[in-house]
């Protein structure tokens, strides 16, 4: 699996009264305690190390030379004890000056995934391409100059999380010292640490970019470093998670959430009848339709009259696509599994979690939910297989270790409580856009982007817009945080007329953030 996103949402809540079903779509997977217990690798050197490779690479027809760095930093406990050394991939402009250039840190999120998704997919100096949203066909495949790498803009410091990627436990440390919630935000602070510190780089602009879990990580983790004095630029959150709970059993903002991105699959599969020229205007239609009558009919729950029900069953129909009988059945309320089986059933076609315009076959069109991800297999083989021979081929690094794309057991063994910004007690599941709206607060300078895929079923936009609304932002910060929108899925850059637009919107956001000198 890509991110693990499946497995983050999957799985156990069933423990609290779930159905099955929903629960695939829903909460993250219970914690299995004796997961958690990788031990330190004795092939894990316990010194730093950095292998250098020159390169360059034409951005907006300007030619840009760069050195590449693959190398680890080692973290350490209170006792100044090696921890766990943790890999990472560097791009850096030769004639860059420290404080007018900008520093990012990238990352995927699981939790499980290395930084492989991002690093060769999307604004790195190299790329792999695929066939979105088609599946990609095996090898050999294409690793090509990227024209749309941000490196005009920024360094960039591709991460690895401790048990992913080549990132491992050291001396006595384990898995369950880093797999968890508050023990991966220590982790990631002390390596962000630790890199700043090493390169001499506490005086450059600074921003945080993650993608899926990876803005769970980031909104608490800026306000972690911030505390510890590390003032941050901007935060990139793409394809966000930030509040867990909001997938609970017994609460329909879910489903509210949901139907915006439902109307969007309809919409571009052509299940929508008298269907809009633009996708914007059919999505902006079903967000004002999901917050008003459908929110509303759904609080009324088992007292909705039964005019009220018929009515809001036909209406739905209208933006899914879904036949009105399916939608009396679900209660008015479809999960994003049955509705990904559901969509094309009439093909014998299954849509893509990650992006809902791949479409994929199942063993037989009865079934309730699809048997796999067509989005996620459609393109992995790509990635870690382009990724393996650029590690060897082009920046010359050589490991013992193997390398992990993803790692399983890092979230059969996560931990997954939080103690938010300002709360007494850790929740069960994270709620970070309280620690984020706190860094926006103490740093009333720090830029927030929103990166959003229309076709993401994995994280929908309308629960992101949902969240980042409700950070009770004071007005004179509102205007720090801003949103952008793709035809794309989870993965935005797959697209390259979305990667294109990434990179513009991009731009705009670093010259506002670390305006140029």
């Amino acid at each position: 699996m890509r991110h693990l996103v499946s497995l983050l949402l999957a799985g156990a809540l069933a423990l609290a009264g779930l159905p099955t079903v929903h629960a695939a779509d829903a909460a993250p997977a219970k914690a299995a305690s004796s997961a958690a217990h990788d031990s330190a690798d004795p092939r894990i050197p316990a010194h730093e190390t950095a292998v250098r490779t020159q390169h360059s690479v034409t951005i907006g027809g300007r030619t840009i030379k760069y050195t590449a760095t693959a190398g680890t930093v080692i973290i350490r406990d209170d006792k100044q004890q090696p921890q766990a050394s943790v890999f990472y991939v560097a791009y850096t402009v030769d004639d860059g000056k420290p404080s007018r250039r900008p520093l990012t840190f990238l990352y995927n999120g699981g939790p499980g995934s290395s930084s492989v998704w991002l690093h060769m997919g999307s604004l790195g100096p190299v790329r792999i391409e695929t066939a979105s949203p088609q599946a990609t066909a095996p090898a050999p495949y294409h690793l090509v100059a990227n024209g749309d790498s941000l490196l005009d803009k920024t360094d960039l410091v591709f991460v690895d999380a401790v048990g992913a990627g080549y990132s491992r436990p050291l001396g006595k440390a384990t898995g369950k010292d880093f797999w968890g919630v508050d023990q991966d935000i220590s982790a990631f602070s002390r390596a962000i640490e630790r890199y700043v510190t090493l390169n001499k780089r506490w005086n450059s602009p600074k921003f945080l970019y993650g993608e899926s879990y990876g803005t769970t990580r980031s909104a608490a983790l800026v306000d972690a470093l911030q505390d510890k004095g590390m003032a941050f630029n901007g935060v990139i959150l793409m394809s966000s998670i930030l509040n867990y709970a909001i997938r609970m059993p017994g609460y329909d903002e879910s489903y509210v959430g949901y139907l915006p991105s439902f109307a969007a699959a309809a919409w571009y599969h052509d299940k929508v009848t008298n269907k809009p020229a633009e996708l914007k205007t059919f999505v902006d239609q079903a967000r004002a339709w999901a917050r008003g009558p459908y929110a509303s009919a759904l609080a009324l729950g088992q007292d909705l009259p039964a005019a009220q029900f018929d009515a809001i069953a036909t209406q739905m129909a209208g933006f899914t696509g879904l036949p009105v009988q399916y939608i009396k059945q679900a209660n008015l309320r479809v999960s994003p599994s049955r509705f990904r089986k559901e969509l094309l059933r009439d093909q014998r076609l299954t849509l893509g979690r990650y992006d809902a315009r791949f479409t994929g076959t199942d063993p037989d069109a009865a079934g309730e939910t699809p048997e796999y991800d067509p989005s996620d297999t459609g393109i992995s083989g790509a990635f870690v297989s382009a990724f393996h021979d650029y590690l060897a081929d082009q920046l010359d690094y050589q490991s013992q270790l193997d390398y992990r794309p993803t790692y399983g057991k890092i979230i059969q063994g996560w931990d997954w409580k939080h103690a938010g910004s300002g709360m007494r007690r850790a929740l069960p599941l994270p709620y970070v856009a309280g620690d984020l709206a706190h860094a926006m607060r103490s740093n009333p300078n720090l830029k927030v982007l929103s990166l959003n895929g229309y076709y993401d079923f994995a994280t929908p936009f309308f629960i992101t817009e949902y969240d980042l609304a409700h950070m009770n932002l004071d007005p004179s910060l509102r205007g720090n945080l801003s949103f952008a929108y793709y035809p794309s899925g989870h993965m935005i850059y797959l697209n390259t007329e979305a990667l294109q637009q990434l990179k513009h919107d991009l731009a705009r956001f670093y010259d506002l953030a670390a305006p140029p000198r």
